[in-house]
């Protein structure tokens, strides 16, 4: 065995050890060709991701959402803002009903006509509206915006770090100093002024991508991406 020439590190010393920072030698690099397996970084991260019991159940969770908001509005007969009717006509006995409970119309619509109207998974609210398909539409736009705002805090954060790291000195100074000042304002505060401002500003555009989401949404995405 070949001695080593590096000093040994004293018990109590807070120093790093430079034993620790030693050459491999040809034995040990024979030993580590042999033990460690030709890999690929995208296999490496699988593997240590299937490893996580906690990270797998939260993929299957997420996919299980995201299915459920895109089949469910296929299957339930119900819309968001929809009022439960019975024969074309509104339903006022359908208000505030337990899961998987129907109103006394809708049982006497169903011993009539033998037809079987779809359930209320998660009850009615005081509106006569489905609570299920509701939680449903909101769930759509909880996940839209988490995705859309990632994306603008991708492009913001490394288009603004990238800027403050390459040009540093005074002008990394000037630029954190200004994220600290955004930091130190109430998010709600301007969560509320910034969607003010914005849907005056987005309400007469005559974009279709916005005309479709609604000014509300793509507010929400700007201000979530802003802060």
């Amino acid at each position: 065995m070949e001695q080593s020439n590096m000093p040994k590190k004293a018990p109590f010393s807070l120093q790093v050890d430079l034993r620790k920072f030693e050459k491999a030698t040809d034995e040990e690099k024979r030993q580590q060709d042999v033990m460690s397996e030709s890999t690929t970084f995208f296999k490496d991260g699988m593997r240590k991701l299937m490893r996580n019991p906690l990270a797998v159940g939260s993929i299957i969770v997420l996919i299980l959402i995201i299915l459920t908001i895109i089949i469910a509005p296929m299957v339930v007969p119900y819309g968001y803002s929809d009022i439960i009717k019975v024969g074309g006509k509104r339903d006022k006995s359908a208000k505030n009903l337990a899961p998987f409970t129907y109103s006394s119309k809708e049982i006497e619509y169903m011993d009539t006509t033998g037809e079987k109207l779809f359930p209320h998974i998660m009850g009615t609210d005081s509106m006569c509206r489905d609570y299920f398909i509701r939680v449903v539409y909101g769930t759509r736009i909880s996940l839209t915006v988490g995705l859309f705002a990632s994306i603008l805090v991708l492009i913001i954060g490394v288009f603004y770090g990238s800027v403050s790291g390459y040009f540093g000195g005074r002008v990394d100074l000037i630029m954190m100093r200004i994220v600290d000042i955004i930091y130190s304002l109430p998010d709600m505060l301007i969560i509320i002024l910034l969607s003010v401002v914005l849907n005056e500003t987005l309400a007469d555009t005559q974009n279709p991508i916005i005309k479709s989401l609604g000014t509300n949404m793509v507010s929400i995405f700007i201000v979530f991406g802003l802060l």
